[in-house]
């Protein structure tokens, strides 16, 4: 009974972050991301079986969001000994996130550089330059959408500033810009081409 419920506790650590945190809408188009999980020895404590340990790693390698470090790192464990699946889950998958998640930062770097987006190139630059699997992991979290509205009600003010827009434009682009980062991005992507005038 303790080894099952030393399982669940496992598979509910390596899922758990996936259900909690979540990247933004507008975050995953240009990149699919997961949660890290840092399990501990006393998590993994001997007298979880192979069997539960590879049911674990199984599990993430289900998550759609599992990047190819995941991917590559946790099929090594499968095919290699116990040690080495409790190894992955104790470490090796947590960094085998941050390199999954370098990648995606590096991937939304050069989007918004070819943008012109300037808070999410700063706010990239900062997380690559700390370099840490959390500082990845916030950036990807929470740093880019709110960076991202950050370069968002720039460009709607812009938008405010030509006088030559229409009186509809105007007020769309008036309420957007005191809106939530994914009304503004929802406005420059839709709203903005939907008003009439």
């Amino acid at each position: 009974m303790r080894a099952t419920r030393a399982a669940l506790h496992v598979v509910a650590t390596a899922l758990a972050p996936a259900l909690l945190f979540s990247t933004p809408a507008f975050a995953t188009s240009s990149t699919a991301t997961s949660t890290t999980v840092t399990a501990t020895s006393e998590t993994l404590g001997d007298e979880l079986s192979e069997d539960d340990l590879r049911v674990a790693i199984l599990r993430i390698l289900a998550d759609e969001d599992s990047g190819r470090a995941v991917v590559r790192e946790a099929n090594k464990a499968l095919d290699g000994t116990v040690e080495d699946m409790r190894n992955f889950l104790e470490t090796g998958y947590r960094l085998a996130q941050a390199e999954d998640d370098r990648v995606a930062v590096f991937r939304i770097l050069h989007t918004a550089s070819n943008n012109g987006d300037k808070a999410v190139v700063r706010e990239a630059n900062e997380a690559l330059d700390d370099g840490t699997p959390e500082t990845l992991r916030n950036f990807l979290e929470t740093g880019y959408r709110l960076a991202q509205a950050q370069d968002d009600r720039v460009a709607v003010f812009r938008i405010l500033a030509n006088p030559a827009i229409s009186d509809a434009l105007r007020a769309a682009a008036e309420e957007a810009v005191d809106g939530t980062p994914e009304e503004l991005r929802h406005f420059l992507e839709v709203g903005q081409y939907e008003v009439d005038g």
